[in-house]
């Protein structure tokens, strides 16, 4: 199976890491091993748990990373990182990454529906199970369907996008994304469908993030995940698109604030304290890397660090 992944961000996630070679590290997202593998050859006497959601990803994994036996395959969603630690005894972790974005694999595999340059079944499962962008688009509300277009994809024609599909759907079922793609491009203004990319590229967006309920643990996820780091254990995200960023960087924020007493306060009463520390700045990709890899021009890499 192909399952080539150029990482973003590579370098500057191992070096955020700041790995050590007897380290415990979990890569969320392991995808085709881009980050896992380079992990997983620092750390010779440490452990690695590469957790994937995606049945073909574990597959691929076992294969590329048979050589490093510090390297246990987990086949989850990164979503239960709190149970996965508690089902093998791990009481904590030196250091955490998660790559948000969607596989090179999943966008280039036409039968895994997340294209629209592509005519596939409209699926859009990074698990394989649950249900499909197809049972959302033939079965929820034009209202709901609204709703999901505008906070997702920050789509401003929601309105109109989910009228024409609703009224595509009374004449016959929306099944692949080519289809979805006319109906997104009737509803859009000719002068629209012209600018900013691809008219169907943000309603694709919200779809597939409805679809995994990629937002809808973010924020308790990575509390989970800054929870079980050891002090000075790092936090490395990487996000491809605003909403997850936001989340993110409120997060992150919330876990360095420490006394919130009014400032005429003589002495602090509230007892708070930071719990971590941002050890460096947000990261964006430069001109050399979008150019090598065009689907990083939207990435950010931002880190938290646990305090003593």
């Amino acid at each position: 199976m192909d399952f080539n992944h150029i990482p973003v961000f590579l370098q500057e996630a191992l070096n955020a890491l700041q790995l050590k070679s007897d380290g415990f590290y979990v890569d969320c997202t392991a995808g085709g091993g881009g980050h896992s593998s380079p992990i997983a050859k620092t750390i010779k006497e440490g452990r690695l748990l590469a957790i994937d959601r995606d049945p073909q990803a574990i597959e691929v994994l076992k294969e590329r990373l048979a050589a490093y036996p510090s390297v246990e395959l987990v086949l989850d969603n990164f979503t239960n990182i709190k149970q996965i630690l508690s089902q093998r005894s791990i009481k904590g972790l030196d250091g955490i990454l998660v790559d948000l974005g969607v596989s090179s694999h999943q966008l280039d595999s036409p039968e895994r529906g997340f294209s629209y340059h592509n005519d596939a079944p409209l699926d859009m499962r990074m698990g394989m199970e649950g249900i499909r962008a197809a049972d959302i688009i033939n079965t929820r509300s034009q209202k709901d369907l609204q709703k999901i277009l505008y906070q997702y994809g920050e789509e401003k024609f929601a309105p109109s996008i989910s009228r024409a599909i609703v009224r595509q759907r009374q004449l016959k079922p929306i099944e692949t994304t080519l289809e979805l793609v006319e109906v997104i491009k009737s509803a859009i203004p000719a002068a629209a469908r012209r600018e900013g990319g691809h008219p169907a590229r943000r309603t694709f967006q919200a779809l597939r993030i409805e679809v995994n309920g990629e937002l809808e643990r973010l924020q308790e996820t990575l509390r989970d995940m800054f929870d079980v780091l050891y002090p000075g254990g790092r936090l490395v995200v990487i996000s491809f698109h605003s909403l997850e960023d936001r989340i993110v960087k409120n997060t992150f924020k919330e876990f360095c604030t420490g006394c919130v007493c009014p400032r005429d306060f003589p002495i602090c009463v509230c007892g708070q304290k930071p719990q971590g520390r941002l050890p460096h700045k947000l990261i964006k990709p430069d001109a050399k890397q979008i150019q090598e890899n065009p689907r990083s021009r939207s990435a950010k890499l931002r880190t938290i660090e646990k305090l003593q």
